[in-house]
């Protein structure tokens, strides 16, 4: 029993159950055309995992038989999967609400400039990385140049509609932190974004989400390699917040590998940690049912999802 485990136990929290699916997390591919100190696929140009046809045939079976209302979509930058457009389209035509994640940047990779429009015509839901309204932290985070290229793409995508609120095509902006410590409050740092944006940049947006970045991935790699990883790993432990136990992400999602298998969340993909105790174990042999009755599997890892105000891939959970 891991010590995450063991806290909830004292929560009375023991069997750690999923509740009813309502998203479907897919994850294109660890293919992306940045490689950011902070990733936790460990994402890059080099990478060469990435979803065949085949397991988005799957993914769209799936959707086609059963009530789950929304499709997520992350990558990598799952844009540049061959196949992502199709699943789009096939999502959206069966009703499904449709979420991308996006580094922004990838808009400006060859035979990419179309996905603004797609986007708007689809009424995709863009949630787009920006960890900072500062151009030095996004920079030093994700490499020279990308934060003028990030606010290319969110002026690209306000031109198309997204971010006022009268056209209901929504733009979610995710901040996490340039370092090892938990983020301030989600509605504080949302004015902030809101005000400076805007001042400084004409931009617009929807929501702000801040996600505690996980102790797992290349993240993991820069604490060991600094002798930081058992100071934040203690971090999060003295800010765990019990309140948060029932929110957690997992328990009404469930997460697809590039390769078809099956994870409780997109962070215990990223450590192999995948669906146990019986419950299948790939979308080839999906069975809703009993996925809905699955025990989540934990790890050290958790505590990020669970410290502070919570994390998910939503933003904060109280």
């Amino acid at each position: 029993m891991n010590h995450f485990e063991q806290q909830l136990r004292i929560l009375g929290e023991e069997p750690f159950e999923s509740d009813r699916l309502d998203t479907l997390q897919v994850n294109l591919g660890k293919l992306c055309n940045q490689a950011c100190l902070h990733c936790h696929v460990e994402a890059g140009p080099l990478r060469t995992e990435i979803m065949s046809r085949e397991t988005v045939e799957a993914v769209v079976r799936v959707l086609k038989t059963h009530d789950i209302p929304n499709l997520d979509i992350t990558g990598g930058a799952p844009e540049m999967n061959p196949h992502f457009e199709y699943l789009v389209e096939q999502a959206t035509a069966l009703g499904k609400h449709v979420r991308v994640r996006s580094n922004l940047t990838v808009y400006f990779e060859e035979g990419k400039g179309h996905l603004p429009r797609f986007f708007r015509d689809r009424r995709v839901e863009v949630i787009a990385s920006l960890p900072c309204y500062l151009e030095g932290n996004v920079d030093a985070q994700r490499g020279s140049g990308v934060f003028e290229k990030s606010l290319r793409a969110l002026r690209w995508l306000n031109e198309e509609g997204y971010g006022h609120p009268s056209t209901g095509l929504v733009l979610n902006l995710v901040y996490n932190p340039v370092g090892d410590y938990l983020p301030p409050p989600q509605d504080q740092l949302e004015e902030d974004y809101r005000r400076e944006l805007s001042l400084r940049y004409g931009l617009v947006f929807n929501h702000l989400y801040v996600i505690t970045n996980v102790p797992i991935g290349r993240f993991r790699h820069d604490l060991l390699r600094t002798g930081r990883y058992d100071d934040y790993l203690q971090r999060l432990r003295d800010a765990f917040n019990p309140t948060t136990v029932r929110s957690v992400m997992c328990r009404n999602l469930l997460s697809v590998g590039w390769d078809g298998r099956l994870y409780d969340c997109d962070f215990n993909q990223m450590i192999n940690l995948a669906v146990n105790h019986g419950a299948p174990t790939t979308i080839f042999n999906f069975d809703l049912t009993r996925l809905e009755r699955r025990t989540i599997s934990t790890g050290e890892h958790c505590y990020a999802c669970t410290a502070g105000a919570g994390s998910s891939c939503g933003g904060a959970l109280t």
